[in-house]
């Protein structure tokens, strides 16, 4: 994994992450937030996130976002392999919490996802 972010962020690449239910549940949510930033992971898309850990991404300098509700990686056809743009607004304080975003994939997919900023 190191490796390969590392190959990545050498191309210029940032990385995300590809999730399903209640990303970040378990025993070392502080580490599981610490680990993708070290990494270099930008966001995390995800049916779901523990509440906890969401919030330590965000800490992070993680973005936390939720597929729309039914869909998931498989149900959109993603791979992993794909390029992903995420299209936040440009100002950090045009940002809120349960805003919908469009993610778009470089073989011509578009989603919309969920920022998932909140606390609760």
């Amino acid at each position: 994994m190191q490796k390969n972010s590392q190959r990545y962020k050498s191309n210029g690449h940032e990385t995300i992450i590809l999730a399903g239910a209640e990303y970040g549940s378990g025993s070392s949510r502080d580490w599981a937030a610490k680990g993708p930033m070290l990494l270099g992971v930008k966001a995390v898309i995800a049916k779901s996130f523990e509440r906890i850990h969401r919030s330590n991404l965000v800490g992070m300098g993680i973005i936390p976002l939720c597929f729309k509700p039914g869909q998931d990686g498989d149900s959109l056809g993603l791979t992993g392999h794909e390029r992903y743009t995420i299209d936040l607004p440009r100002n950090i304080s045009d940002m809120r919490p349960g805003q919908d975003v469009t993610v778009v994939t470089d073989n011509g997919k578009s989603f919309t996802c969920t920022l998932r900023f909140d606390t609760e």
